[in-house]
């Protein structure tokens, strides 16, 4: 069989070696479509990367104000009817949000995860820290965000199979050492009866980022934790009609601030940007940029609540940037484990 010329007349197909001895050479046409398509600049690659990094930095920068905020509600509610009430507040704008764009409901496979998201970030973290912060000061309960960087660092490496550099796990853990060494010394080493609570809110937090910045990959991150708080808005509905009539409130102007930022600032937007840049960078790259929210706490602890603050503050501050620059400097080491079926790459919202 001889190769036939083609529609066109622009060239001639080839012919398997097999059948015929000799094959003819691929069209021009052919041959050039390969090189349409650009490959990638260095700009180009680099710019999800520094995205995602913006926008996990802008949510570390919401969390920050999350302690002073909550001991701000304190003053107006007590702590079980602040945790419902934040939760009940952030569902209904994360349920507005849901509606106005008609998103989709997510798949079976992935409502367990949105559950350990819902179970760590939406209920556990908020109710232990806010449980800790009536016999702790926020200074004190930063230590708890000075573990948690490098807690999330290592189950986000177990759970999602990234696997970052030795150097990027030496700077991680003495950027957790500077951080927990400042808090410490900031509140004289002294160990109260909320650190139980502290404690429990580093696992369950770190369980949460960890399963949302996953799910992030497959979903847009504000429905990571829009979903989340859907899941848990008939306990907080439930939690808000039981704990307001038993707990005294009494409405001031910090207390109603407090309680709205919890919600809206923390929950719903810091969370929505936090899972956003986590699904650009990575996890672990991610909760590094956590090593300054200790410090930044403090800032706002001093400047909100009159809290004293260490004149080493701004020495600690240092050695934590030195050792956030290079956790994002320092590259993964192999490959992300496969991810599960159905799963794609980072969504853009």
């Amino acid at each position: 069989m001889r190769a036939q010329d083609s529609a066109t007349g622009s060239g001639t197909i080839a012919v398997d070696a097999g059948t015929e001895g000799t094959k003819t050479s691929p069209t021009p046409a052919l041959d050039a479509a390969p090189h349409t398509t650009e490959a990638p600049t260095p700009h180009t690659a680099q710019a999800p990367a520094r995205r995602g990094a913006l926008l996990a930095a802008l949510g570390v920068v919401a969390f920050s104000l999350t302690f002073p905020s909550t001991a701000w509600g304190l003053e107006s509610f007590g702590p079980w009817s602040l945790v419902a009430l934040r939760s009940t507040l952030a569902a209904l704008i994360a349920g507005g949000f849901l509606l106005a764009v008609r998103a989709p409901v997510p798949a079976r496979r992935h409502w367990g995860g949105l559950a350990v998201v819902a179970g760590g970030v939406v209920i556990g973290f908020p109710l232990l820290t806010t449980l800790a912060l009536q016999t702790s000061t926020t200074s004190h309960a930063a230590v708890v965000v000075g573990l948690l960087p490098l807690t999330t660092a290592v189950l986000g490496s177990l759970r999602t199979g990234e696997r970052p550099s030795r150097t990027f796990w030496v700077a991680a853990l003495a950027g957790a050492a500077v951080v927990i060494g400042f808090t410490v010394q900031q509140s004289g080493g002294a160990l109260t009866a909320g650190d139980l609570y502290l404690f429990g809110a580093l696992l369950v937090c770190a369980a949460g980022y960890t399963e949302g910045g996953r799910l992030a990959r497959v979903m847009p991150g504000w429905q990571v934790i829009g979903w989340a708080l859907i899941l848990c808005l008939p306990l907080a509905v439930a939690g808000s009609a039981v704990a307001v009539p038993l707990e005294p409130v009494h409405l001031t102007a910090h207390g109603v601030l407090g309680l709205v930022w919890v919600a809206a600032g923390s929950t719903f937007f810091g969370l929505y940007v936090w899972y956003k840049g986590m699904a650009e960078i990575g996890v672990p790259r991610a909760s590094q940029l956590q090593l300054a929210q200790p410090l930044l706490t403090l800032a706002w602890s001093f400047l909100l609540l009159g809290e004293e603050v260490s004149a080493a503050a701004p020495l600690a501050a240092v050695a934590v940037l030195v050792c956030i620059a290079a956790t994002q400097r320092t590259g993964r080491r192999g490959r992300s484990a496969p991810r599960s079926a159905g799963e794609t790459g980072p969504v853009r919202s």
